[in-house]
């Protein structure tokens, strides 16, 4: 078995040492330089320890000011279940409901976007089809904590009143109930989790830090004849939002 690689035994250190309360919230580290001493390690090292840990939301830093150890946050519950949309109800908001937060979103549609090669390959079709692409931001108490980008293939769509996700009579409706209106019945949805980094633009909507630790979901809906009727990458920042998953159970 190879070695750990040095910056992670000295995350753990660190992570140990903040544990153990040598370090309290709100307290500023030693100088990667003392620490890199200490540990006997070089200071490039310390820093890539200190920036898993910043993107862990164990660690925060400061411009100019240096290292400290983040206040803890009490983590937003974001359910994901075969049972989450419902007519005439968000899921959103009723999981932010359920730990006293007001959710809400803002989104943007654009109408016509060429498919990119993977979201084609996703929806069953050519890359550069016409979809429709909508940028959600999910927000609780105002504040985001979630990100969304929707493609629906413009060919299912086009010319029907649910065209536009959040305009017309249907807006904000749901896949679910959208489709059912032009009488598609979505059977199912896959999703795919994965953990990554996030990018400097994601950092920058979610006010995370830039690399911070996200978890990528990808979300495909399937109709009862297993077409692809939409994907979805969601973005959901790991420090902000723990993710868990409801199972049902047949019987």
């Amino acid at each position: 078995m190879s070695e750990q690689p040095p910056y992670l035994r000295i995350a753990d250190v660190l992570r140990r040492r903040v544990a153990e309360h040598e370090w309290t919230p709100g307290d500023r580290l030693p100088s990667r330089a003392q620490i890199a001493q200490e540990c006997g390690v070089g200071e490039n090292v310390v820093r890539r320890a200190q920036e898993l840990l910043i993107s862990q939301g164990v660690l925060e830093g400061r411009a100019g000011s240096g290292t400290y150890v983040a206040e803890p946050r009490k983590r937003v519950r974001v359910v994901r279940s075969a049972a989450r949309e419902q007519p005439q109800s968000s899921p959103f908001r009723a999981d932010m409901k359920a730990v006293g937060r007001q959710g809400d979103w803002e989104s943007r549609t654009d109408a016509k976007v060429p498919a990119p090669a993977e979201v084609a390959t996703r929806l069953g079709i050519a890359e550069g089809d016409l979809c429709v692409r909508t940028a959600y931001e999910f927000l609780a108490d105002g504040k985001p904590v979630q990100l969304s980008t929707s493609w629906e293939p413009y060919e299912i769509t086009g010319g029907t009143l649910v065209v536009l996700p959040e305009g017309g009579p249907h807006a904000g409706a749901g896949v679910v109930n959208r489709m059912a209106e032009i009488g598609i019945t979505v059977s199912h949805a896959v999703e795919q989790p994965e953990p990554r980094q996030a990018t400097a633009e994601e950092a920058s909507l979610l006010g995370i830090q830039k690399a911070a630790l996200v978890t990528h979901i990808r979300r495909t809906y399937y109709s009862d004849e297993g077409q692809p009727v939409e994907t979805a990458d969601i973005v959901v920042p790991a420090a902000l939002c723990e993710i868990v998953y409801e199972v049902p159970i047949s019987r």
